[in-house]
């Protein structure tokens, strides 16, 4: 499917958050409703896995993400990151941060959740995980604070100006599941402050 590039640049994804828009729209579906390049769901509408599909050639490898750039504290948030994936068959991935559903603040207004499919060079190693400029992986909390889509992207396309192969993107703001969602997080700082 083609892209709306006018969605990306009004909703200041592109530039901010990557370069370039997408190649083509990622099919972002949940239970109830999909991702539609910046129409807005609830959290508790995306508190499961989505499916995913995109345009993909069956002998390449790619990286699929997601971010939140209007986490506060921090520039970006990784929510989810799946690389070494075969073609779009998600199954045959690493999932390097599981998926962790939107969680905006109450009080924050909308935030963007934005999933991208980038090209990969090669297959990915646990090395590969670590977010570029930091010395945490992305398998931990500490990597999905640092987590920056445009410079994983760099990192992994070997591109300084990386095109997203598919990408697609909601907005949502507080509703009562982000307690859920909160009362996880918090649990995970305790155990990095116990460690």
């Amino acid at each position: 499917a083609s892209v709306s590039a006018d969605n990306y640049v009004d909703k200041k994804v592109v530039p901010n958050v990557f370069p370039n828009s997408p190649q083509q729209t990622l099919s972002v579906e949940y239970e109830e409703s999909g991702a539609k390049e910046g129409n807005e769901l609830t959290p508790t509408q995306v508190h499961y896995t989505p499916r995913v599909k995109w345009e993909a050639d069956e002998g390449l490898l790619y990286t699929l993400m997601m971010t939140d750039p209007d986490a506060p504290l921090v520039s970006e948030f990784l929510h989810w990151l799946v690389v070494n994936v075969r073609g779009s068959d998600l199954s045959t991935g690493k999932v390097v941060a599981s998926y962790m559903g939107a969680g905006p603040p109450e009080g924050h207004g909308h935030h963007r959740y934005i999933f991208t499919v980038w090209n990969q060079t090669r297959s990915l190693t646990p090395e590969d995980y670590v977010v570029p400029g930091e010395t945490a992986s992305a398998t931990s909390l500490v990597g999905r604070l640092m987590f920056k889509t445009v410079d994983y992207a760099r990192k992994i396309t070997g591109d300084p100006n990386p095109t997203p192969v598919a990408g697609n993107f909601f907005v949502a703001a507080y509703d009562d599941y982000v307690k859920t969602l909160q009362r996880h997080f918090e649990m995970l700082m305790r155990q990095i402050n116990e460690e």
